[in-house]
């Protein structure tokens, strides 16, 4: 896998899962329990993956019940997660730093605190931290607002091709951690 060069930014967010750690998620048990939330609710989530569960929540009233559920499961990932070459990186790049990522910000806090990288974060933007996810780009926008950063000057560096289409909606410089996307 190629590294990023970074070196012509003041600043860099990058996303957590794929990108700085491996979270060691069961995602399949993770939406089993997302489901039953759901069909608690009333609500059959036989066929959905994870990202319409979380829109029928809101419809269901019961979003904040869904997020506790994947958070959970995401915690647990994130206390036993894998380092990634990138995280190496991250103490020296000498620039504002941030994390935007899919995963809620309290797991995200986990894992940067598991690898001691939490002190070489300036910001963390999750899942769960403002209205939208990505690929919308409010999230990778409030983390370059958190760090004072402007977008003309920032990277963000991702493993996906929603983490581009984030990038290119906020008009942010875009990297691939690796050799591509990983998924949308």
């Amino acid at each position: 896998m190629s590294l990023p060069d970074l070196s012509d930014f003041d600043a860099v967010v990058y996303d957590l899962d794929g990108t700085l750690v491996n979270l060691r998620v069961d995602w399949n048990d993770a939406a089993h329990d997302a489901a039953l939330v759901l069909q608690d609710a009333g609500v059959d989530a036989t066929s959905m993956d994870l990202w319409d569960m979380l829109d029928v929540a809101d419809e269901a009233g019961v979003r904040d019940e869904l997020e506790r559920e994947l958070a959970s499961h995401e915690r647990q990932g994130a206390w036993v997660s894998d380092l990634l070459p990138l995280a190496d990186y991250l103490p020296d790049d000498g620039v504002p730093s941030g994390v935007c990522s899919l995963n809620a910000e309290d797991a995200c806090r986990v894992a940067l605190d598991v690898h001691d990288l939490s002190h070489h974060v300036d910001a963390v933007v999750g899942r769960d931290t403002v209205e939208t996810r990505k690929p919308d780009p409010e999230p990778l926008l409030t983390t370059l607002d958190r760090i004072d950063a402007d977008p003309d000057d920032a990277v963000f560096v991702g493993d996906s091709a929603r983490d581009e289409v984030t990038a290119e909606r906020a008009g942010v410089a875009f990297r691939y951690v690796g050799d591509g996307p990983s998924g949308v």
